[in-house]
């Protein structure tokens, strides 16, 4: 898996955020059975940047914590059954690696909902990239029983990892 990071703010985390990013990207697509070797870019912003985006893309203009750009459509959550003329659109033709798509996170908002659910920085991080992967892998949210299946994923992500609330 090929992971992109960057950081567009002078803050930074008290833990390696590219190496948090990778267990818990490798760990969704393992949950996931993607059969490919994958490609992801996060960008770290902060919530000047990311309002602007969400204004910008989704016409929403306030903060967030996370925004996610999937690569693929995906038919059925989960189900990486690539029809052979998407092939083009969604691989990288040099690597070869499907390349899933983009995730923006407010690091601002990451230290503010911590110190708010009270529990730790790292956590908040990791739940935000396992929640932001599972959109790149076609989850979604507008419905309850989408809400509580996405939910029971990341939970479950996270808690194999060993990345809890405690």
């Amino acid at each position: 898996m090929n992971l992109y990071m960057e950081n567009e703010t002078e803050r930074g985390f008290p833990f390696s955020a590219e190496e948090t990013a990778r267990e818990v990207c490798v760990a969704v697509l393992e949950e996931e059975g993607c059969p490919y070797e994958a490609q992801v870019n996060i960008v770290l912003t902060d919530n000047e940047g990311i309002r602007e985006l969400n204004r910008e893309c989704r016409k929403i203009d306030r903060e967030t914590d996370v925004l996610s750009f999937p690569n693929v459509d995906f038919e059925e959550e989960g189900v990486f059954d690539i029809d052979e003329n998407s092939e083009a659109d969604y691989f990288d033709p040099e690597s070869g690696e499907l390349v899933l798509g983009d995730i923006m996170i407010s690091v601002d908002r990451v230290y503010a909902q911590a110190e708010e659910y009270g529990h730790s920085v790292r956590r908040e991080f990791a739940f935000l990239v396992a929640h932001s992967m599972l959109h790149l892998c076609g989850y979604d949210h507008m419905e309850e029983d989408e809400r509580a299946r996405m939910e029971r994923r990341q939970d479950e992500i996270l808690t194999r990892l060993g990345i809890t609330r405690d």
